[in-house]
């Protein structure tokens, strides 16, 4: 007797053995038993998740001679016929290589036959979107109005191919992936049915390479049967399917994080010399950046997918980066898929990505960038002024907005910039840090004009849209009224002596050493 592979023997036979699609057999079954069958069905959803294992099942609860609250006996010859696939009332049709308007005719003539044994003759049209233009128009008037004993199951993992007028005249039932858990669990079922010693890990990374395909899980598992026995080890999946061992990846990970070129070169030499797929490498470090950072923002949504162990190991990993670093490091990667896939030389493109990538070292983000200046300001404003005559409130680099303050504007809630800025400091502090580095004039239409410094990176903080909302806002409730907002460039050839000056003297004075002590800095004589 010849083998019959798992994805065949396991073929679920009952709505209730369909893994993961409840929303849909509960609606057929109701169907069923409520006696309201339509007498087209549209089953789309991507591949081996059981659409035509659905429409089989189908087939035999509405011929079976006795089924029991919406399911098919299996006992019967009309279950067993279809069963076996040898049911002449039950007829498949692969929509691939039957795609021709003369294959469409010689079925709208088979229809006019009534069903030998059962109730229903039944269609069941595989991959219906290959059909031609001309094929899905012959059999529109017979969608339109079937013969009562005739009932079509449409199944395609492309939807968005079959016309319109075809949708209309069906019912569409939507196939979800399978979850990660539910094939761990139904391979799981599967192995220890079958006598076979795998681990739990290795089922999980079946699932993974499975993608949410049920059919997919148990072809690589007959794969690794065939290959490895009845005892499999996680080794012997990474070779068998080509698969880049996890320890390489957090090894390739670790080494970027720690700023070691040198490593990540030996990690290619590594992954070459076993011949690995560099582009697959590639995909599978960004993936595993991507799980860094979810570690880091969601790390619930990862339990189901890794180990308490791997996911350990991702935790630590993610903490030593930063989120930041993550983040720059994944956009870099993304960024330069394109120059890996159009190359002929994808170690040379990979090596010089992951020296670069190395070079990422601590990054501080915009908003903690600001958060440390807000927090040099608090430093400086609880110091002594006599600590240096260089700071306090009248130190000639003290923001702009403050020698307005004996304008005669001053006071008149119109044009008050003091009374605006002590304003917006309450609402939002790092907003009102940055309106303390510019220019700002007021006038009684309800237009503020701000100067920004245009040699500085502060000088595109407003061009963000939101934070230009926000301020907006601010100003609208401070004047009672809507405000326009203009943004202009200011002279900063001032500004830029009096750095240049501070750069060159001997002696820092107490605030600039402040300030390199917030960042975690280092100063150096320029001779």
């Amino acid at each position: 007797m010849s083998y019959e592979v798992i994805a065949r023997r396991w073929r679920p036979q009952l709505f209730q053995e369909v893994v993961g699609q409840e929303h849909i057999t509960k609606t057929l079954i109701n169907a069923i038993k409520n006696q309201r069958l339509a007498h087209a069905y549209l089953f789309s959803g991507p591949r081996g998740v059981g659409k035509t294992s659905v429409a089989r099942i189908f087939a035999k609860a509405i011929n079976c001679e006795s089924n029991t609250d919406g399911e098919p006996c299996n006992s019967c010859t009309i279950c067993k016929d279809i069963t076996e696939g040898t049911s002449m009332d039950v007829l498949e049709i692969d929509g691939a290589s039957n795609r021709g308007i003369d294959e469409i005719r010689d079925l709208r003539e088979k229809i006019k036959y009534m069903p030998g044994t059962g109730t229903y003759r039944v269609y069941i049209i595989d991959e219906v979107h290959m059909l031609t233009k001309e094929a899905f128009n012959a059999l529109l008037k017979t969608l339109e109005e079937p013969p009562a004993h005739i009932k079509f199951f449409f199944a395609t993992t492309e939807p968005h191919k079959v016309p319109v007028t075809i949708l209309s005249r069906c019912q569409r039932f939507d196939f979800k992936r399978i979850p990660y858990q539910r094939i761990i669990e139904q391979l799981r079922k599967i192995a220890d049915a079958e006598g076979i010693d795998i681990r739990d890990n290795a089922l999980g990374i079946i699932a993974q390479e499975a993608d949410g395909s049920m059919r997919d899980a148990e072809s690589i598992l007959d794969q690794l049967i065939a290959f490895a026995g009845k005892r499999i080890q996680d080794e012997h999946i990474w070779e068998i399917l080509g698969l880049i061992n996890r320890d390489i990846l957090f090894d390739a990970v670790s080494a970027i994080i720690q700023n070691r070129p040198d490593k990540c070169i030996h990690i290619i030499e590594k992954i070459y010399n076993f011949g690995y797929d560099l582009r697959n490498f590639y995909q599978n470090l960004m993936d595993q950046f991507r799980k860094l950072l979810i570690s880091l923002v969601a790390p619930d949504t990862l339990e189901n997918y890794l180990t308490e162990e791997e996911l350990r190991r991702l935790k630590e990993l993610a903490k030593s980066a930063g989120e930041e670093r993550l983040r720059q490091s994944l956009y870099f990667l993304i960024k330069n898929e394109e120059l890996l896939r159009n190359s002929s030389h994808p170690r040379l493109v990979i090596e010089m990505l992951l020296i670069r990538l190395c070079r990422i070292k601590g990054i501080l983000s915009f908003d903690e960038l600001l958060q440390k200046i807000n927090e040099l300001e608090n430093r400086l404003m609880l110091s002594p002024a006599s600590d240096n005559p260089h700071t306090g409130l009248n130190d000639p680099a003290e923001p702009y907005h403050r020698e307005r303050l004996n304008k005669k504007d001053k006071g008149n809630p119109a044009t008050d910039v003091q009374g605006l800025l002590d304003f917006i400091s309450k609402k939002d502090s790092i907003i009102f840090n940055m309106l303390d580095s510019c220019s700002i004039d007021l006038n009684d239409q309800g237009l503020i004009q701000i100067s920004k410094p245009g040699n500085s990176f502060l000088s595109t903080y407003f061009e963000d849209p939101e934070k230009l909302k926000s301020l907006r806002e601010y100003c609208s409730q401070y004047f009672g009224r809507e405000v326009k907002i203009r943004l202009t460039e200011k002279d900063v050839e001032k500004t830029q002596r009096k750095k240049e000056s501070i750069e060159t003297s001997e002696e820092l004075p107490q605030s600039v050493m402040k300030l390199i002590q917030v960042f975690e800095g280092s100063a150096k004589k320029i001779s």
